[in-house]
């Protein structure tokens, strides 16, 4: 053999070892390496030719065969231009544009398709995720491990929620996305051991990075990050102790079958982090809408008032309530089925219905899974009862449910999800759940999607002073990470100063935030149905504009802009509803916050309201005219907020 051939041979060789393709976003900043290093598939991510994402894992390992070395990436990509429109109501942006090259890399081994990586890659979003192919006879396969990782760059610092041990907590009913985050800590740590529960922010030196993951069903698990050594991060399946220790941790899957979307955000700023659609740019609707369903505003009694509330008399007063505050539902919590009954339920239903006002339920998930005492138990996990309790319920007109205390993401508590979905919107129930998961794309997979909890919500700002004395950081976290991938029903906006039935001092927590701060929350948090922590007598004891304020606040919105602000100190964005604006911000730093905003979605010279506070977080509301510049400035006390509406 000649020195040429040899030299050819070797040539090809390396070749199939270390082949590697590129896709970029449609404006090309946005760019994917794919290659098969020495037979490991891996990736890499660069935004306008920064490193973003260092070579990283690809790969799964199944009990149908090893798909994370050995493998030969094949020389030519499929490459398809994706460009769609849809229209989501209980989102961030009522109608999206979504245009994206799609490339699929098809991976062999011992000369057999193993599996093909997919990769989207839109301008400052990407998504890949598996397809995976029959092995001989093996039509079928059980994924034990996901290898895909994220190698994020020296210099990096993480804004992380720790996963909880299972079977922890309240009546064992954790994991519950309940924990609250570290911000700006190093990476190279795990958590509490357990990784860290989706979505993940990153801040980089050169901009920020989101990972979560979207599309998740009864078809698969759903899944965490895991940390280790040196800035990488692995997909973690759930733990073996979840549901009580019942139900697998690694997905079954037909085949060919393919996984859910590992979902990557990318900006130089946090503008494409908060305005980012891709967990629903990915997914489909799983079945038609029963009925047009209604997005709503509500009220609540649990909150404020506490189990020995959930009384005929008090739902029947907050019935009341919001029909004056022209709310269209109330929540009736845990405990309803022996403190009021079901026929006492069924006069509520009919009194509500009087006053334009219709009922959500509270329910307990439970089976095998939790001790948790509250009633109704043992109706939603059983099929056949389950439908039986929805008919009875939708024979007195109920608007929906809040399923609470689910088990944790294996896959069978994935199905019981989508179960309880499915059969819900046979009878033209919508549904709210807590103590929960993260909402993985639902509300366009699940048309009586509502929203759901996973975040250390409202209810601990009623069970301790810390959790009131951090509300400000709290909130000015969750909307750079919880609530931009997914609806958040946090129950919030209380305008009580103290949380108790008679809103007196030294009874439970206080409020350490304004009132102004509580109007602005309702715009930051997005969830397209919400029960305010609002109570009747806010009617006399709130300023007069907090209330009109609430009442008009919509739920449901059309677009929405970040303008200022830093995970854990502070945020001011926009939102829009049809022709209005409501511009939103809040302070938790230890300083008076003091920016100057370009208003540039309002015209110059428009007078508009202008809600905000004091240095003793005394709450007002003036006018102002936008100049011609659309410049203004404005200050934001510590725990304080400002609202501008046009």
């Amino acid at each position: 053999m000649n020195l040429k051939k040899i030299i050819f041979l070797c040539l090809v060789s390396f070749l199939k070892l270390n082949a590697q393709s590129v896709v970029k976003s449609p404006d090309g900043k946005l760019a994917v390496s794919v290659s098969a290093d020495n037979g490991m598939p891996q990736y890499s991510v660069t935004f306008s030719e920064k490193t973003f994402i260092e070579k990283s894992p690809l790969g799964l390992k199944t009990n149908a065969g090893d798909f994370s070395s050995g493998l030969t990436l094949k020389a030519n990509s499929i490459q398809n231009k994706i460009d769609e429109s849809y229209q989501l109501r209980n989102i961030k942006k009522s109608s999206v544009h979504y245009t994206a090259n799609e490339a699929i890399f098809s991976f062999t081994k011992d000369g057999r398709p193993a599996f093909d990586v997919i990769f989207r890659v839109s301008n400052n979003d990407l998504a890949f995720r598996y397809k995976v192919y029959p092995q001989k006879e093996t039509l079928s396969c059980v994924v034990q491990e996901e290898v895909s990782g994220f190698l994020m760059p020296k210099g990096t610092t993480a804004f992380l929620c720790p996963q909880s041990n299972p079977m922890t907590g309240f009546a064992k009913t954790a994991p519950s996305y309940e924990t609250s985050y570290s911000l700006d800590d190093a990476v190279g740590k795990n958590g509490l051991g357990n990784g860290y529960t989706f979505p993940c922010l990153f801040k980089l030196n050169n901009g920020w990075v989101l990972i979560s993951e979207t599309g998740v069903d009864s078809g698969y698990c759903a899944s965490r990050l895991i940390g280790h050594e040196n800035g990488l991060y692995s997909i973690g399946f759930p733990m073996p102790g979840e549901n009580n220790g019942n139900g697998t941790t690694s997905p079954g899957i037909l085949l060919p079958g393919e996984t859910p979307w590992r979902t990557i955000t990318i900006g130089e700023t946090l503008a494409p982090i908060v305005e980012t659609t891709i967990p629903f740019d990915l997914v489909k609707p799983k079945y038609e809408a029963s009925k047009e369903y209604q997005h709503t505003k509500g009220t609540w009694s649990w909150i404020i008032k506490m189990d020995n509330n959930t009384t005929f008399p008090v739902q029947k007063q907050y019935i009341d309530f919001s029909a004056a505050m022209g709310y269209e539902t109330i929540l009736v919590d845990a405990l309803w089925d022996t403190q009021i009954g079901r026929d006492k339920i069924e006069e509520l239903a009919a009194y509500g219905k009087q006053k334009g006002v219709g009922l959500y339920l509270w329910y307990n998930s439970n089976g095998y899974w939790n001790d948790a005492p509250q009633g109704p138990r043992g109706l939603m996990h059983n099929t056949a009862i389950r439908r039986k309790e929805m008919a009875w319920m939708k024979s007195i007109g109920i608007k929906g449910i809040k399923v609470d205390f689910f088990g944790g993401d294996k896959q069978v508590t994935m199905k019981l999800y989508e179960d309880i979905l499915t059969d819900a919107n046979e009878f033209g129930i919508m549904v709210i759940f807590h103590g929960c998961t993260l909402p993985r794309g639902w509300e366009r997979m699940y048309p009586n999607y509502g929203s759901s909890e996973a975040v250390l919500a409202s209810e601990n700002l009623h069970f301790g002073q810390q959790s009131c004395d951090n509300e400000a950081i709290n909130a000015a976290t969750h909307t750079f990470i919880r609530n931009v991938v997914g609806s958040m029903d946090f129950g919030g906006s209380a305008l009580n100063k103290f949380y108790n039935s008679e809103n007196i001092p030294n009874k439970g927590s206080k409020r350490m935030t304004s009132d102004v701060f509580a109007l602005a929350t309702s715009v930051l948090f997005q969830s397209g149905v919400q029960h305010f922590a609002l109570a009747p007598n806010n009617l006399n004891d709130a300023p007069d504009w907090a209330i009109k304020f609430m009442k008009e606040v919509p739920t449901i919105w059309d677009e929405v802009r970040f303008l200022e602000g830093y995970p854990g100190k502070y945020v001011v964005l926009a939102r829009r509803n049809g022709t209005k604006w409501y511009i939103a911000g809040i302070n938790a730093e230890n300083k008076l916050l003091k920016i100057k905003l370009k208003l540039e979605m309002l015209s110059s010279g428009v007078t508009v309201n202008c809600y905000s506070d004091d240095d003793q977080l005394n709450g007002k509301v003036n006018t102002l005219m936008i100049s011609k510049n659309k410049e203004i400035e404005i200050k934001i006390p510590k725990n304080g907020g400002i609202v501008i509406t046009n």
